[in-house]
């Protein structure tokens, strides 16, 4: 999840997404990403989101949602981009009665301790590609640690 999804959350669920195809496992995950604000919904990922992924060969059709309360309730992890998303989904999830998921930041997963993955959108191709790193390196150790 992201402020906008338009950014980050769509490089991070088409990673996940990815990984879990080429893992074979990926009727045991349902994948998806949204933010929590409703600037963009229904926007197609930032053109430089969608070109940094398919430098990578990873094609996305994602259009951008607001988090639910069923996303509380349906998902068992909701992954976040940083220390703001954290603290709003905290305070969505409060307002949730049965919710089931663990909400937590991405880059907890980081094995180089980059906690907070940055919003590129006032950046450069650059950024869009650290942020793209941070992702693949935090999705795969999430994986790993959920198998």
């Amino acid at each position: 999840v992201s402020t906008g999804n338009i950014c980050r959350s769509p490089i991070a669920e088409a990673v996940f997404r990815k990984l879990v195809t080429d893992e074979k496992v990926e009727n045991k995950w349902m994948t998806d990403s949204a933010a929590v604000s409703d600037w963009n919904v229904g926007r197609s990922p930032d053109a430089r989101a969608l070109s940094c992924l398919r430098n990578h060969g990873i094609e996305t059709a994602h259009k951008a949602r607001q988090v639910t309360k069923e996303d509380f309730q349906t998902f068992d992890y909701i992954l976040c981009m940083d220390e703001s998303n954290l603290r709003d989904l905290k305070r969505k999830s409060n307002q949730v009665k049965d919710c089931k998921a663990k909400i937590e930041l991405l880059g907890t997963y980081d094995p180089q301790k980059q906690l907070i993955i940055e919003d590129p959108y006032y950046g450069n191709e650059k950024d869009f590609e650290t942020v793209y790193e941070q992702c693949v390196r935090c999705c795969k150790a999430f994986l790993e640690k959920s198998h």
